[in-house]
């Protein structure tokens, strides 16, 4: 592992972001590399935020968390990216369907162990309890499957803010929505979803 990867983007990101979003709607994958390259710190920092809702002992570990998401992201059809914040939301998509699918085969032969309940009333609202427990994991992807049957917008917020980590202003850039509808939807979305892990349990 490179001492730099945990570094923030170098200054110079910025000016380059425009042509590299442009080269990589266009299908370039030198583009998606570089541009990949230059934000994999703040990828690696979504990555741990994924991890830490898996049991201690899990061997997914950031460096393979991040790896994963690249090749996920070669093996895709050139994506649509608007800006930087469309590609983290992007990538923190990908990067939860890589960390339920390693949930449900590391929770394939535990079938009928149980779900545990999702605290969702922390003082502050704008944050919740992480999951422990791949079953955990599971059970908030079953419940955000249902609530995007609902309302494909509030799952979204649920996605960006609770599985990886992203600010108010982040997903409000990506949605083009105010950051005062963020938090409105942030605090809708959590009801739906304790109702929905309700009936899940």
């Amino acid at each position: 592992m490179d001492a730099d990867d945990d570094k923030p983007p170098r200054q110079n990101v910025a000016a380059a972001m425009p042509e590299l979003l442009a080269r990589s709607r266009g299908g370039d994958r030198v583009a998606l590399d570089r541009l990949f390259a230059e934000l994999r710190a703040e990828l690696k920092q979504v990555a741990r935020r994924q991890r830490a809702r898996l049991d201690p002992g899990e061997t997914l570990c950031t460096t393979a968390l991040v790896n994963e998401l690249w090749m996920k992201l070669q093996r895709a059809p050139p994506n649509r990216i608007a800006d930087r914040e469309h590609f983290l939301a992007i990538s923190a998509q990908a990067m939860r369907e890589i960390v339920v699918d390693h949930a449900r085969a590391r929770r394939a032969d535990k079938r009928g162990a149980g779900v545990a309940s999702l605290a969702l009333d922390a003082p502050d609202a704008l944050q919740v309890a992480m999951p422990d427990d791949a079953a955990q994991v599971l059970a908030v992807d079953a419940a955000v499957q249902r609530l995007e049957a609902l309302d494909p917008r509030l799952a979204q917020v649920v996605v960006w803010r609770y599985f990886a980590g992203l600010e108010e202003a982040e997903i409000a850039a990506a949605l083009n929505v105010t950051e005062r509808t963020v938090r409105r939807d942030w605090v809708k979305a959590r009801t739906l979803l304790a109702d929905l892990l309700g009936d899940l349990s």
